[in-house]
This record gives structure tokens, sequence and C-alpha cells, in this order.
């Protein structure tokens, strides 16, 4: 079988390896991408699993990365751009900058499954931390009469307004003098620099009882922030055990949410879906995504 690997241009080498990549694409077992050995999960957590599976809306946003991947001088345009900037910018705001690299965590079936809803629930606020182009966003805020975000790329801003979001300020949303039904925070915990007092201040500003924590962890758990085009360490770096993605959830539950005030209700495995590039037709990281409610007998955790 002809590889690819004596062509010498790399455009042509990069194209040759996207049609390549393509074709395994459709064959390559996504059933592994949810799969999850509940034996391995502590005893605690095991009957909180939620099974979940590739659907419609999946199979949609990759079907339509894989289409935009091959869009060959859009691509080129992003890769110059991305090129220039990056020792200037960061790489979200790059990305809000040219449209691209939307993310994909759920679909609306998967969300309403995890929270245990239906199609017609519906609730006052949601904040959205970290929200980036508002296209997860989108999938929860059709349950909510108000939906807040907050984002530090201007790029991406600018995308939120256009969708009508509320946008807070990082320092603000803590501070409002309203309380939250449901506050999502995807694969941000491994981007900040104290998570531990994040979830702190998520924890005092949810609805009581009532409120839930929508999280998402990229697994293994590889915490670093971004700052301008370089990545650097939190000041603050939570040590998470085990080394399979069964383990690392257990100890994320009995350890670190358990200190900040919180208890699991659902867990589930999905893929983190990001759209690709003129090299890959999507990319895709491993995902715990979490529904966490405050513990009513953690009383107030310290800081």
């Amino acid at each position: 079988m002809w590889t690819g690997k004596h062509i010498r241009s790399p455009l042509v080498r990069s194209l040759f390896m996207s049609m390549v990549t393509e074709g395994e694409a459709g064959t390559a077992d996504q059933l592994e991408w949810y799969r999850c050995c509940p034996d391995l999960l502590g005893e605690s957590v095991r009957p909180l699993f939620v099974q979940s599976h590739m659907d419609t809306d999946t199979k949609a946003f990759l079907k339509h990365s894989q289409e935009k991947s091959g869009w060959l001088f859009t691509q080129l345009y992003h890769s110059l751009v991305s090129t220039v900037l990056s020792p200037m910018v960061s790489r979200t705001s790059i990305n809000g900058f040219l449209g691209r690299g939307s993310m994909f965590v759920f679909s609306a079936d998967q969300f309403q499954q995890l929270l245990r809803i239906g199609p017609d629930w519906e609730a006052n606020r949601l904040l959205d931390l970290g929200a980036g182009d508002g296209g997860v966003t989108e999938v929860m805020g059709v349950h909510f009469k108000q939906v807040y975000a907050t984002e530090v790329s201007p790029p991406m801003k600018w995308h939120l307004q256009r969708r009508n979001y509320t946008l807070l300020g990082i320092d603000e949303w803590q501070h409002t003098g309203f309380q939250y039904d449901v506050i999502s925070c995807l694969n941000l915990l491994d981007r900040c620099d104290d998570p531990l007092h994040l979830l702190r201040d998520i924890r005092s500003s949810l609805v009581p009882k009532t409120g839930r924590l929508v999280l998402a962890a990229v697994l293994p758990f590889q915490p670093y922030i971004e700052v301008g085009g370089k990545w650097e360490r939190p000041k603050e770096h939570l040590k998470i055990a085990g080394k399979t993605w069964e383990e690392q959830v257990t100890n994320l539950c009995s350890e670190v949410f358990k200190r900040a005030g919180f208890e699991l209700e659902a867990v589930t495995r999905l893929p983190y879906l990001c759209e690709g590039d003129m090299y890959n037709d999507y990319y895709v990281l491993d995902d715990a995504v979490f529904v966490l409610k405050a513990s009513e007998d953690a009383g107030d955790s310290p800081q």
C-alpha cells in the first residue's frame, strides 16, 4: 500500500494524508470514544455512570468538519494567518478571528440525558464559563430564559454578542446579586490558575438545592494556561491520581470535587471534538462530563 511518505511537496502530502485519514475515519472504532469499564470506577461513582453513544448531532458535526477541512484555499489562508499571529496572539483568539476551531462537547440529547430533563424543560438562568464562540452554549441555552457567558478572548466575545448572550466579566459573574440554575464549566478546570477557588465560587453562585454544575474535563488531566502565544503552568496544580480514565474520574469525584463542596449526580465519557484543518479532518480528546450538586453537609468549604 502506498503511504505517501515519499511525497516531497508538503502541500501534496497534506492533501494525500487528508484523503487517507478521511477514509480511515469512516472505519475507525469510534465506540472507543464512549467506552468505560464500570468495574474500574469507585463504588460510589459506578452506579452514577451514564453510557453515551454516537448520535445524529455528533455525526453531523464530524461530517461538517470533514467537509470544511477540504476547503483548500480557506485552510491555506488559516494556516498562514495562524503562523504569523501565533507568537503574539492566543490560539483561542486566532480561531475566533478566523471563525474556525468550533468545539463539540455534547449533543442536545446527551445534555438532556445527563441532566435527566426533557426537551421542554426550562429554567431561569444559565452561566457558561469560558464559552468560546457559543456553539456549545447554544445547545444548553434553549432551556433557559436568560443565558450568561464569560470569555477573555475579544474575538470570541464578539461571537457571543452576535448570539445575544449576556457577557459578564471573569471577576463579575460571582457578584451579580443573583444565582444560576445551571453553571457550565467545560474543559476549563485545566486551563485556569486556581481551579479549587473557581469551584468554590461556582458552588456559592448556584441556586441552593436545585442548582447544578455541568463540568467537563479532558483526561488524562494535564493543566496549563495560555498567556499570549505561550503555555505556562497554573499557580495551583491539581494532582489527579490514576492512570486510566476510570481511575482519574474516581479521584476527581472523591478528592477534588469533595474538597470544593460538591457531590456527583452523573458522569459520562464523551469525545471532545474540535474542527480540523488542512492536516486533519477533526481533533478529538477524551472527556469526562460530570453533573455535580452542592453537598448539603459540606458547609462552607475553607478558602
